[in-house]
């Protein structure tokens, strides 16, 4: 009348794979010691690939976070000559002509300061040489 109890893992088995596959974590533990550290070595080299994995994604995604902020400094260069005229910022850069009015008022400016300090040169005395 007493039935034997099932097998719960045997229950487990049949559901986790019909096929007769080894379940992951469910294999009991063996005693060989060089199965042990081949299973050892085998999970250590998939650790190494999948770091080299992660650190290629890591680069490829840093890589496009660098394409992705050139193109943005691109389409902002591109729309600065459009609002030079206005120029709301005050940058005198904006227009790419304003650099070289820029350096001509300069020029300008020193070649109209160069007069007033050859006279301020004129006017100091010189030491007389003796002879």
């Amino acid at each position: 009348m007493t039935e034997p109890l099932p097998d719960p893992f045997e229950f487990m088995k049949a559901l986790w794979n019909p096929m007769g596959l080894p379940m992951p974590g469910m294999v009991a533990p063996t005693l060989d010691l060089d199965a042990v550290e081949k299973k050892i070595a085998d999970l250590k080299s998939v650790e190494n690939w999948l770091n080299l994995n992660l650190n290629m994604l890591r680069l490829s995604i840093q890589g496009l976070e660098m394409q992705k902020n050139t193109l943005a400094a691109m389409k902002v260069m591109q729309a600065a000559p459009s609002t030079a005229g206005s120029n709301p910022d005050g940058n005198p850069f904006s227009d790419p002509t304003a650099w070289w009015k820029l350096m001509q008022e300069a020029a300008v400016k020193a070649a109209a300061a160069k007069p007033a300090d050859a006279k301020v040169a004129e006017a100091k005395p010189t030491k007389a040489k003796r002879g």
